[in-house]
């Protein structure tokens, strides 16, 4: 009776362990996200194909390059953004959307998750909007239509992404 019930899983335990073994290139190797686009996007190069770029080693995928660090962006916000220079306390966070096309011109800046200010939202995506001439993403070296997703909080008044 106990033998039956464990060739079940030992049936599943062999497929997987033969699956996971093959030499074919499968799962995030191969993945690709497509963004869904509800309305066109003027200025990519293929409405039906913006990529958000997953690039996981060996996929062939390499993401949108910004004309500035990490780090030079922060400080551009911490700078420009005038909604914080008197609220040293201020706490939130956000995202915001960049679509890149394969030429290397950002075409949209927008929001995502909002924050808890409109005029902060804006301020924010008026410094994004400013980083219009990017490096395009790649897959297998050819250029794309990528979708690039920044991340930030704020804590006591400074943005950080």
């Amino acid at each position: 009776m106990k033998k039956v019930a464990i060739f079940p899983f030992l049936f599943f335990g062999f497929a997987m362990v033969s699956s996971c073994s093959s030499t074919k290139k499968t799962g995030v190797s191969n993945m690709v996200a497509t963004m869904q686009v509800d309305e066109p996007i003027p200025g990519v190069c293929d409405n039906s194909r913006v990529i958000a770029i997953l690039p996981f080693p060996g996929n062939g995928q390499v993401k949108a390059q910004a004309p500035l660090t990490d780090q030079e962006i922060e400080e551009e916000l911490n700078a420009n953004v005038s909604f914080l220079s008197d609220k040293p306390d201020y706490m939130d966070k956000g995202m915001v959307n960049l679509v890149v096309n394969c030429k290397g011109k950002m075409v949209r800046c927008q929001i995502d998750n909002k924050t808890k200010n409109p005029e902060l939202d804006q301020q924010i995506v008026a410094v994004f909007a400013k980083l219009e001439e990017w490096e395009a993403g790649t897959i297998n070296g050819k250029p794309v239509d990528t979708s690039v997703l920044y991340s930030f909080e704020i804590e006591n008044g400074k943005i950080m992404l």
